[in-house]
């Protein structure tokens, strides 16, 4: 598995490329079900070609009844190493539609049984930060707190620390606690993710992600930061107008309420590959760029356990070429 597994890496790059291209053609036009639609009918072509006997175990998409994977979709030729997906064929659909930034396609891969997906109902708290804070975090902590713990590890003043969040009214109070610190603030609208991802980049710039998002994207970005070394913690976020049933449902899937995961427990095993494409420019990847007979595309994949971290530029060309033949 192991040997696999890492030749698989460049296929999987593969995947999120198309998928991005697929969204990427119809930037800012306003049309949301035609960006997931081709980001996951591109997406799903690729696939087809892939000698892996997989399983997509979850998909951003359908409680918006957005176009997607099916639930346990079986992926692959049913030839090679079983592995599941949890794959986000565009995380930031509303971004690619209303064409602003920080938009990707992202999917996470390891063999059966190592990911785990909280369940896509309501919002999780999220912190993620590179391996200087890891073992020193808690959700216990107040975000004042967790701000000054990742300045004090990194050895920066609270004025040079960069925080990254996503730009919602849940995140109100959070917003003012930061803003009271002195921090610096990156919002963006879309695309958590590579917000995660991105605090775990040398030299990025942003170092430390707060905030409220969905649970399929927790586990893809969780299996990223545990490739790159870092941290993440996750928790059922319970704000002022949570719905009361919610919390009875999550207990009934089996989620503990009160519990902190861990990048660890999301993400298992030494085994994992984490791959990513840009759809439009942001902290994480540059945008698809098209090109007279093509596109370039920025990626990145990182893996365990080398921990190799890999960026790269492709540039396809779309004439008969099986999966963009029709875009040409």
């Amino acid at each position: 598995m192991l040997v696999s597994l890492r030749a698989l890496a460049p296929s999987l790059t593969r995947i999120t490329i198309a998928a991005a291209v697929g969204a990427a053609l119809h930037i800012g036009q306003g049309n949301k079900e035609i960006v997931d639609r081709k980001a996951v009918e591109f997406s799903r072509a690729i696939f087809a070609q892939m000698d892996v006997d997989g399983e997509i175990i979850c998909c951003e998409g359908p409680k918006d009844d957005a176009p997607a994977f099916s639930h346990r979709e079986k992926v692959g030729t049913g030839r090679g190493p079983k592995v599941e997906f949890v794959i986000d064929p565009v995380d930031g659909t509303t971004a690619v539609s209303k064409g602003r930034k920080d938009a990707i396609s992202a999917l996470a891969c390891a063999p059966k049984g190592c990911l785990q997906v909280l369940p896509d109902d309501g919002y999780y708290f999220k912190v993620a930060t590179d391996w200087h804070s890891k073992g020193k975090l808690s959700l216990n902590m107040s975000i004042q707190e967790i701000v000054e713990t990742v300045a004090g590890q990194k050895g920066k003043r609270l004025s040079n620390l960069t925080v990254i969040m996503l730009e919602r009214e849940r995140h109100r109070q959070i917003l003012k606690t930061l803003r009271d610190l002195g921090v610096r603030i990156i919002l963006i609208p879309d695309g958590d993710i590579a917000a995660s991802v991105v605090t775990c980049i040398p030299n990025s710039g942003v170092d430390l992600l707060i905030g409220a998002g969905a649970g399929p994207e927790a586990t893809i970005g969780a299996t990223a930061v545990k490739c790159l070394g870092g941290t993440m913690l996750v928790k059922v976020w319970q704000g002022e107008t949570d719905d009361p049933q919610r919390l009875e449902r999550l207990k009934a899937a089996g989620v503990d309420v009160e519990k902190t995961y861990y990048e660890e427990e999301l993400a298992k095993g030494n085994e994992l590959v984490f791959a990513a494409s840009g759809v439009t420019k942001g902290e994480l990847l540059d945008g698809v760029r098209f090109i007279p007979d093509g596109a370039i595309v920025n990626s990145l994949c990182v893996r365990l356990p080398s921990g190799t971290f890999e960026k790269s530029e492709t540039i396809l060309r779309f004439k008969g070429h099986p999966v963009y033949k029709e875009v040409v």
